[in-house]
């Protein structure tokens, strides 16, 4: 079954190890090439998240994006995903497709020349921010709760003309609605639950879900155990019971998953590396339609991949 995960923070874990990549296994990831394979995760997108620990300036985001090329491109069972074309290519069990995805805008410090350089260098995803404030927007933590500034509000429209998806997850309600009125593209999340389950800032609102869904988007159910249920443990099935709750709201065709692997500490009980996809499938298709779970495992990324990226 074709699965596909919206985000994961391999790179920031090159940043802070520098010699890590995907060409060995090595047991401080929990995305390896192996355990792709295993999981049958044909199209996996790579955030570029600069860690706390980093300057924010536009060196280290080309480090990140270097990082990118030699510890994940390198690899010969991997290759970049660019055009809506190839989504269709890395179908089969080889290639695994890769996208890569700018995870707040800190360190392009407002030079849209980086951004179009960073395009140049495969970036197809952005989110605006992380959880804090930058020169763009406010984050889903932010106590300010601001929106777009001019400068973000330029981010987006530079993107849009790039060809490169907006990812809302990490706004704050503000900025959310501000990218939502101005944007000419369908936009997405890439790893947000449910708020009304899990009354957590960085949980997507009813309207919020409604929203996406009116642009043909997808919102990636993430694994992070305090965005599941508040608190832990969390199970395979509280990410059912999101999933469940997004249907009800939106309908199937706008579930996938992004698991924030490599991006977190702890996990949920039984999702722990995307190894065990498989067993979320599973789970998965006792509870519905198989035509319904091959969509959540990776059919309806495909589907906004290959209509949306520029070719």
């Amino acid at each position: 079954m074709f699965t596909a995960d919206l985000h994961c923070d391999v790179i920031s874990k090159m940043l802070l190890h520098p010699g890590l990549s995907l060409l060995q296994p090595d047991d401080r990831l929990d995305v390896t090439a192996e355990r792709l394979k295993q999981g049958n995760v044909e199209l996996q997108v790579f955030a570029l998240y600069l860690p706390e620990a980093l300057p924010k300036q536009p060196e280290t985001v080309f480090r990140a994006a270097e990082a990118y090329w030699s510890g994940v491109l390198a690899h010969p069972d991997i290759r970049p995903v660019l055009r809506g074309s190839d989504v269709d290519v890395v179908t089969g069990k080889e290639p695994i497709g890769a996208l890569l995805s700018l995870e707040g805008v800190d360190g392009l410090q407002g030079q849209f020349w980086a951004l179009r350089l960073l395009y140049r260098l495969g970036l197809r995803l952005l989110g605006p921010t992380w959880n804090h404030a930058n020169w763009a927007c406010d984050g889903a933590t932010e106590p300010r709760g601001g929106g777009l500034t001019r400068a973000g509000k330029q981010l987006v429209a530079e993107c849009e003309g790039l060809g490169i998806l907006l990812d809302v997850s990490h706004l704050s309600d503000r900025g959310f609605w501000d990218l939502a009125n101005m944007a000419r593209r369908p936009f997405f999340a890439s790893h947000s639950n449910v708020r009304a389950l899990v009354p957590q800032s960085r949980n997507l609102t009813d309207d919020q879900i409604r929203a996406i869904a009116a642009v043909d988007g997808v919102i990636g159910v993430t694994f992070v155990p305090w965005f599941l249920t508040g608190q832990e443990p969390a199970r395979i099935e509280d990410v059912l019971r999101h999933v469940e709750y997004v249907c009800s709201i939106a309908g199937p065709r706008h579930v996938a998953f992004g698991s924030d692997f490599d991006g977190i500490e702890r996990h949920a009980r039984g999702l722990a590396q995307p190894g065990q996809y498989p067993v979320l499938a599973e789970a998965l298709l006792k509870r519905f339609p198989e035509d319904q779970v091959r969509g959540f495992m990776g059919g309806n990324a495909k589907r906004f991949f290959s209509k949306n990226l520029p070719n």
